[in-house]
């Protein structure tokens, strides 16, 4: 086995990914208090972690090293974060439960299939993700915008809507009197 994963032109060390999952595998094991997660994600980032950030365990990562958080952030139970090509969560953002945020995917050419592809992906300021969304490579989710629960979202979020659906499409603006 390599000590090197070889994706989009650059190099992970595989040791980093391992050391995510021995630290997730603890985060994830028996009863810990907002400050012991937020220490755990503080060693799985390697970077400190607001005091205001909260995150109910299970929480799912493959590798931490480009994962950051704002502040006033919520993830909530049994999400995933497949991070290899980055994700970043701004301030005052909600992710509800079994959200999958995943920057990897392979190309559809059986021949290169094999390949391991990443983009980015950017939960921009305010943003709400609902129950069960799937967040795919190189999305970007607008500030304050709302995603529904359950929906697919294949491409950018436009700030200040609403969207729903698989693909996820814009349903509306957001309405402040509501």
């Amino acid at each position: 086995m390599t000590d090197q994963i070889n994706y989009s032109g650059s190099e992970v060390d595989y040791a980093d990914v391992l050391q995510t999952m021995r630290l997730v595998a603890e985060m994830n094991s028996g009863y810990h208090t907002e400050a012991e997660v937020r220490d755990y994600l503080g060693r799985i980032t390697g970077q400190p972690v607001p005091d205001t950030v909260r995150v109910f365990t299970p929480l799912n990562i493959n590798y931490g090293r480009r994962l950051t958080f704002g502040r006033d952030c919520f993830v909530n139970f049994g999400c995933t974060f497949l991070a290899l090509g980055g994700i970043t969560i701004e301030d005052d953002v909600f992710i509800g439960p079994h959200c999958v945020l995943a920057t990897e995917y392979h190309p559809e050419n059986p021949a290169t299939r094999h390949t391991l592809l990443t983009k980015p992906i950017v939960v921009r300021r305010n943003a709400w993700l609902g129950a069960d969304v799937k967040v795919l490579a190189g999305v970007t989710i607008g500030e304050n915008a709302i995603v529904a629960a359950g929906s697919v979202v294949t491409k950018d979020v436009p700030a200040g809507t609403v969207v729903a659906g698989s693909p996820a499409r814009v349903i509306r603006e957001i309405d402040p009197d509501r």
